[in-house]
């Protein structure tokens, strides 16, 4: 029931700024099928958790019981909180955003992912 809190801090992907057009030269070309560049999830998001984030990633933070601190969307927050024994919202997470985080992870059952929820 416990789910570590071990949320390295967000890495920008080597191609999140890529090189800018040079007139004269020929632009890169698209490939069709290709995926996109990755997207960068929230410190609160599981590695196994595929699901996107929702809103910004620093909308608000969960404590756990030993004090740890992990930002991330609302989406992440809520699912992480679901899975985290006597954990809890920030207190200074505005409160509209700190119900919709509870609301979710009341709904939600530890490690929603791996029952595809």
């Amino acid at each position: 029931m416990n789910q570590p809190l071990n949320t390295p801090p967000p890495r920008r992907p080597a191609d999140a700024h890529p090189a800018p057009h040079v007139p004269g030269s020929s632009p890169a070309p698209h490939v069709p099928g290709a995926s996109p560049a990755p997207l960068i999830r929230c410190p609160a998001a599981a590695a196994k958790d595929p699901t996107p984030c929702e809103g910004p990633q620093d909308a608000a933070t969960i404590i756990d019981r030993h004090g740890r601190e992990s930002a991330g969307c609302v989406h992440h927050c809520a699912r992480l909180l679901a899975g985290l024994e006597g954990a809890r919202v920030h207190p200074f997470v505005p409160a509209p955003q700190a119900l919709d985080i509870y609301s979710r992870a009341r709904e939600l059952p530890p490690f929603a992912w791996e029952i595809g929820r």
